[in-house]
């Protein structure tokens, strides 16, 4: 009888707990629905649906009125157009390309602008000549083609001892190893080109001396 006692009191605290656990009191709440401790997360707000959930994440790809959108952007690229158009005419360093940027182009383009530049006038001449070829008369076209080569020619003379002397010009400023690539072509280059058509725009009237390039 002894030991037959002994062992339900071996297993007394787990079936001690396991009853504290299922006898856990209720708590009735104020509208008398019972709660067991583990109260709902979001208490007073319905949940949303699943439609709810997906419309509210749903975002729109485009805007709303695309005719209005296409006509600000456009308005947009035109004022962005126009104004690095003004700033390459004036010069702005902000909108030149890399071949126009830097205070030795700068000089260089002052000093071809105000000079007088044979080659300048090479493309009217050529049109002219062209013209002329109409006129049914071998002695006369000889000629006209005899006067384009030969302003040809010099236009190409202009042009070389032009590059050279802005080379040296700028050499003697900044110093020989300090002159930047290319400067002599871009000169004739600029020669070549009617004044009207030249970009940027020249800033200096022709046959005004202009000041010496900086170091």
């Amino acid at each position: 009888m002894r030991v037959i006692l002994e062992g339900p009191r071996k297993r007394g605290p787990h079936v001690s707990r396991r009853s504290t656990d299922d006898s856990a009191p209720e708590t009735v709440q104020p509208d008398g629905i019972a709660s067991t401790g583990h109260e709902a997360q979001g208490k007073g707000k319905a949940t949303p649906t699943r439609k709810e959930r997906e419309a509210a994440n749903r975002r729109p790809l485009v805007p709303s009125d695309r005719k209005e959108a296409s006509k600000q952007a456009k308005a947009q690229l035109a004022e962005e157009r126009e104004r690095a158009r003004v700033g390459l005419a004036a010069g702005d360093e902000r909108y030149l390309p890399a071949r126009d940027k830097g205070p030795q182009k700068k000089w260089i383009r002052d000093y071809v602008d105000s000079r007088f530049n044979v080659g300048e006038y090479l493309i009217p001449v050529m049109f002219v000549v062209i013209l002329a070829t109409v006129i049914p008369s071998p002695q006369f076209q000889s000629i006209v083609m005899l006067v384009l080569w030969a302003y040809f020619l010099l236009s190409v003379l202009d042009a070389v001892f032009l590059g050279r002397r802005v080379k040296r010009r700028i050499a003697q400023a900044v110093g020989v190893d300090r002159v930047e690539k290319g400067v002599r072509w871009y000169a004739a280059m600029r020669a070549f080109q009617l004044r009207l058509l030249r970009l940027p725009k020249p800033r200096v009237k022709r046959f005004k001396p202009i000041e010496d390039l900086k170091a």
